[in-house]
């Protein structure tokens, strides 16, 4: 579930170039606070869950997988599994996406060695170097790099906000929207109205995003899939499995190994 806003902390890096990466091991179960920062930031993890939380709404980002978040966008993150973290942080003149806004982006092999290889930059390098070419390279990955659907929008009226806290609670509410209208006091086409103006989807659309970014933070904390299923309100594994491979095309054993990413293992 998402988490209300709090005091947000500002961070200034002042960086003297124009990248920077960091490397940070987090525990299970750790918060980033609310904050946000001078620089426009990749966030990537090797191993473990990450979700990302703006006021648009959250991102989950399995390995495998970034967020790119922009410089001064207020954010805060939750880690599920130990999060081995590894951040790229760039001058926001150097933004590789024409609409500065966030997204999850698949991190390709050349990418992860790229950020893995700046965090030992000695810093500050100079302009023309072998550390601006490489940046340079990253930029370009980073602008090639498929988008992953891993965003479940916010909601803004109150009366789909209700509808959203009390379906988190308990993912097997399998009610009608009819009857999820009536709950709110509004009639079913409003309601199915508030949903697609608020976040670009169906009701049953927001549903099954709610399951699939769910059950990614349940996989990475180590359940079974039989597990994850269940506690997205599955009864049948391989409902699951089919709703899983539909929105991210594999399996979540599949996904979970990375293979998907390299292109000489996939199917």
């Amino acid at each position: 579930m998402m988490q209300k806003r709090q005091n947000t902390l500002t961070i200034n890096f002042n960086a003297k170039t124009p990248a920077l990466a960091r490397a940070e091991n987090y525990l299970n179960g750790t918060r980033i606070p609310w904050h946000t920062h001078d620089l426009a930031q990749l966030i990537h993890a090797t191993e473990g869950v990450m979700t990302v939380e703006t006021d648009d709404g959250l991102w989950v980002v399995p390995p495998g997988r970034a967020v790119w978040v922009p410089a001064f966008e207020a954010h805060c993150i939750r880690m599920t599994g130990a999060v081995t973290l590894r951040s790229l942080y760039l001058d926001p003149r150097l933004t590789p996406f024409a609409n500065e806004r966030c997204c999850v982006v698949q991190v390709s092999a050349l990418l992860k060695a790229a950020i893995l290889r700046t965090i030992k930059f000695k810093q500050p390098y100079a302009e023309g170097s072998c550390e601006a070419r490489l940046v340079a390279v990253m930029l370009d990955e980073i602008r090639a790099a498929p988008t992953a659907p891993l965003h479940l929008p916010s909601l803004k009226d109150p009366r789909a906000q209700r509808v959203a806290e009390e379906f988190q609670i308990n993912l097997s509410d399998r009610r009608s929207i009819s009857a999820w209208a009536q709950f709110t006091g509004a009639s079913t086409r409003t309601l199915e109205r508030l949903f697609r103006d608020d976040t670009g989807m169906t009701f049953g659309a927001w549903q099954r995003q709610v399951y699939l970014l769910r059950s990614l933070e349940a996989l990475a904390s180590g359940q079974s899939v039989t597990a994850a299923a269940l506690e997205v309100g599955f009864e049948n594994p391989s409902a699951f499995i089919a709703m899983f491979r539909r929105a991210l095309g594999v399996t979540p054993a599949k996904y979970f190994r990375g293979r998907e990413d390299d292109p000489a293992t996939s199917a």
